[in-house]
């Protein structure tokens, strides 16, 4: 293979000016900081405007290095959520692919790598699996588990290799007010880098951050991608869906999607998708299915309907309330196990359709849906006790997968409604009773027993029984916890009368 070394081979002019500066001397200005010293590079990618800008400045220095100049490595990582829009993880995958062939027939000490959550982390599993509600802007579980994990541990993988890394990201103060008081929070005196919020012995260089979104667009059409190609893609993607980019998320202080931002299509932290919305409109009709998902989650995290789509236990097994009287409320837990189940259901006939479109694409893994299967099986409050997601699977697919054979749940569904016949005639739950007996199968055979009472303590303490019952005790406690909060503040006060008292007298 010959190896590209000249930088005009790439046809893009260094004369022209961005920001009011030459693309040149940002060439320059990375020369210095990439030759300064031995920490390697890792570069954010998202496949949005601003990611793309700053891939394309860093690749475009590192041609116009001599070879043995270009030896400390850069690495670009991409964070891939399984839930994100499917044009845009087409558009991703399809690009780091260029990058990477551009990278090896360049001579480059360049490497791709696109990163994605642990099995038990994925919105299904957690959402499908674990109950736990569609997003909110209040209880936004999924950015830290789904985003900000696997990136961060990637360079901290990174940071154990080589000491320190330099995170080089695509962040633009014009972007946001809240971005740029972070950006400038964090900005080392006198100097081009900035502390990683979070990450230990990571520094951070954003090279556009004085760019605008125009002179980002500028700067991507002034000349041909380096590694082969154009962005004319990435343009039309914007223009259907009338989209910001959805930022490389590497810590809490930086903005998740939200509002006309391409990113997770099941985002339900607004009310409308309004890029799903965009790409639909503009010709890619397929994605219907994804938004009517999507929509259908949503209106689960409406205030008025939280009571029909979720259980009033928490995970923990305990009713969860707050007030008194008219004001008494409940905090809702988990979706209720059927709802989960129509949920898998709505999906998996959400993934046949799409496959229509396109046979490779994949709303769930096969991973996915055996944690979400073991998940329902050691439910802490509705344990699913059929093992019902194969049979689930078959029904909607049509066929069938090589399943783990399962040994997780110690009952059957006869077993189960031979337990739901003496609760009704004992009245002891059947639940209860199924949860004791698998606490004594799972520590058969150890040699030490010691926690067992605990165990068998935690499952007692938890709320059995008939709702209503455990709503009006409920009621009580939280009476009985106000009246003492009452006698806490009358005592305190007494108390600063004295004090004051005694202070007078003296």
């Amino acid at each position: 293979m010959n190896v590209v070394t000249d930088i005009s081979l790439v046809d893009f002019p260094l004369h022209a000016e961005i920001a009011g500066r030459s693309i040149q001397s940002y060439i320059e200005e990375i020369h210095t900081l990439y030759k300064a010293d031995n920490r390697p590079w890792v570069i954010g990618y998202s496949g949005g405007k601003d990611s793309t800008a700053i891939l394309q400045l860093v690749y475009l220095s590192l041609i116009a290095l001599p070879p043995a100049e270009r030896q400390k490595p850069v690495f670009v990582v991409s964070s891939d959520t399984l839930v994100e829009t499917p044009v845009v993880v087409g558009l991703i995958t399809g690009t780091l692919e260029r990058i990477q062939q551009g990278a090896d027939r360049h001579g480059l000490n360049l490497h791709t790598q696109q990163v994605v959550p642990k099995t038990q982390e994925t919105f299904w599993v957690n959402l499908i699996g674990k109950g736990y509600p569609a997003p909110t802007r209040n209880f936004r579980w999924c950015t830290e588990r789904m985003k900000i994990n696997p990136v961060s541990e990637f360079i901290l993988s990174r940071v154990a290799e080589y000491g320190e890394v330099i995170v080089v990201l695509g962040s633009r103060l014009a972007e946001s007010s809240s971005r740029a008081q972070v950006m400038k929070k964090h900005k080392i005196e006198g100097k081009r880098l900035s502390k990683h919020v979070s990450l230990p012995s990571a520094y951070v260089y954003t090279p556009i951050e004085d760019w605008t979104a125009d002179d980002v667009w500028e700067f991507l059409f002034t000349g041909s991608a380096p590694w082969g190609g154009n962005h004319q893609t990435l343009f039309d993607l914007y223009k259907d869906s009338n989209a910001g980019e959805c930022p490389l998320v590497i810590d809490t202080s930086t903005p998740s999607c939200g509002n006309s931002r391409f990113g997770c299509w099941v985002c339900t932290v607004v009310t409308k998708d309004k890029a799903m919305d965009g790409l639909i409109e503009s010709g890619h009709t397929w994605m219907v299915p994804l938004q009517e998902f999507r929509n259908q989650l949503h209106h689960t995290t409406l205030p008025e309907n939280k009571s029909e789509y979720r259980n009033v236990k928490r995970r923990t097994g305990k009713v969860t309330s707050t007030g008194m009287d008219d004001d008494f409320k409940v905090i809702p837990g988990p979706y209720w196990m059927s709802y989960r189940k129509e949920l898998l259901t709505n999906l998996l006939k959400a993934q046949k359709e799409v496959v229509k479109q396109d046979p490779t694409l994949q709303l769930i893994t096969h991973e996915e849906l055996e944690a979400i299967r073991i998940a329902w099986l050691h439910d802490p409050n509705e344990p699913d006790w059929e093992d019902s997601l194969p049979r689930i699977y078959q029904e909607v697919m049509g066929t069938d997968k090589n399943w783990v054979e399962s040994d997780a749940g110690a009952f059957t569904k006869l077993d189960a409604d031979l337990l739901m016949e003496l609760e009704a005639t004992h009245n002891v739950p059947a639940a209860l009773v199924m949860k004791l007996i698998e606490l004594e199968l799972s520590l058969d055979g150890l040699s030490k027993r010691s926690a067992i009472f605990d165990r068998i303590g935690q499952i007692l303490n938890q709320d059995w029984g008939n709702l209503e019952n455990i709503l009006a005790d409920q009621r009580i406690t939280n009476k009985k916890h106000d009246s003492l909060d009452n006698e806490e503040q009358v005592l305190k006060r007494q108390h600063e009368e004295y004090e004051r008292l005694k202070t007078d007298v003296a």
